[in-house]
């Protein structure tokens, strides 16, 4: 492919009139490349540091943590309907855009999902991409930079400007060949979780499920969820990693023994006693007491049975169907991971039918034809070291 003109050195803004100076003119352009640089170690939210930026001519680094400055005009870019706003890997710089303005960015293109699609294999990284399509190589020194510190260095800045350079030509690369693949509609329809709010505010009264109780009782269950649920919206409040304020095992044991008072709670291993006696400890027993008074027919089911729990499929035909979903992912070019997973091509064989691979693009790349080979509609044979179906004589 032919070379692209180099972009001018990256702007440093650190003012409010630049950003809103710059964000006037990108909101004109047909797409902008953003990626952000941020810290979260020690809070519950991202602590957003930088903010890049890149349009037809321009490269600018947003300093996020210039005293004073006024980032609402870059709620207005992303708000541009008019505007596609390209990312990699989106979801982290998403959830800090809905944390800070309260909206999700409109008209997005996540390169790594459109990545997958195109046929560049699962789930790539970012590196990886710019090197197949612009045989450059990035330089990953500063990735783990505390990004907070000031000043920054060049070599920082040069770090945090790449990402936004190179992605304009990855852009491009992917568009132009999604369009001649015709499956511009496969990447939107991945790509709408992205535009529900849902997808970065979990319910918190659902977490408890991804905790994995061994147990079936249910009151302990109703515990669990209460204290979940507390967790979150606490950690949220005093702006703290979820598992600094409470440990996932400490939620899991508190529920199990449910102490009645600060010094039984101090007796949970990653309890402390101040923190017990504290305020945060008199919400968490107040969180058991609402468990505990859960009426019977509101307590929440036992969680659906683990994989190692429910019908296992002839080991045959599952086999059976990963040979015919890596035979047509290649054949269409796409990450089979992308089309389905080992426990879909499970639940798939035990005869479920509301599954992903059965709906839109992925039931005509390999659903349809897997529920037939199900059926026995059709056989697989090999000829000249390809994989032939075969309607079944």
């Amino acid at each position: 492919m032919s070379k692209r003109p180099a972009f001018p050195a990256p702007v440093m803004i650190t003012t409010s009139e630049a950003v809103a100076s710059l964000c006037e003119k990108l909101r004109h352009e047909p797409f902008v490349t953003i990626d952000t640089e941020f810290v979260r170690e020690k809070t519950y939210w991202p602590k957003l540091c930088l903010v890049q930026l890149g349009g037809e001519e321009d490269v600018a680094i947003i300093d996020a943590c210039a005293p004073g400055i006024d980032l609402a005009p870059l709620a207005e870019l992303l708000a541009e309907p008019t505007c596609t706003k390209v990312f990699h890997a989106a979801r982290q710089d998403l959830e800090i855009f809905l944390h800070l303005f309260g909206r999700l960015p409109v008209n997005v293109f996540d390169t790594q999902i459109a990545a997958m699609v195109a046929g560049f294999g699962e789930q790539i990284g970012y590196d990886s991409l710019v090197g197949s399509i612009t045989g450059q190589s990035i330089d990953k020194t500063h990735r783990f930079s505390d990004w907070a510190a000031r000043p920054l260095t060049p070599a920082q800045i040069a770090y945090a400007s790449a990402d936004v350079t190179h992605l304009r030509d990855v852009y491009r690369q992917l568009r132009d060949q999604l369009k001649a693949q015709e499956r511009v509609h496969w990447v939107e329809a991945e790509q709408a979780i992205l535009g529900e709010e849902k997808t970065f505010r979990p319910d918190p009264r659902r977490l408890w499920e991804k905790l994995k109780a061994r147990t079936h009782n249910r009151r302990v269950l109703a515990i669990l969820r209460e204290l979940a649920a507390w967790r979150e919206l606490a950690a949220q409040r005093v702006d703290l990693p979820r598992q600094r304020l409470v440990r996932d095992e400490s939620l899991l044991e508190i529920a199990a023994v449910k102490p009645r008072h600060a010094k039984g709670l101090a007796r949970i291993r990653g309890i402390s006693a101040e923190f017990a006696a504290g305020a945060l400890g008199h919400e968490l027993l107040e969180a058991i007491e609402i468990g505990e008074a859960v009426p019977e027919e509101d307590l929440p089911a036992v969680p659906y049975k683990k994989r190692s729990e429910r019908p296992r499929p002839a080991p045959g035909v599952v086999a059976l169907l990963k040979v015919l979903l890596s035979a047509r992912c290649e054949t269409h070019r796409v990450a089979a991971r992308l089309v389905a997973t080992s426990d879909d091509l499970e639940r798939l064989a035990l005869g479920e039918t509301e599954l992903p691979v059965l709906h839109g693009w992925r039931r005509d790349v390999f659903g349809q034809e897997a529920l037939s080979l199900l059926a026995g509609e059709v056989s697989l044979s090999i000829c000249e070291g390809k994989l032939h179906v075969e309607e079944a004589s």
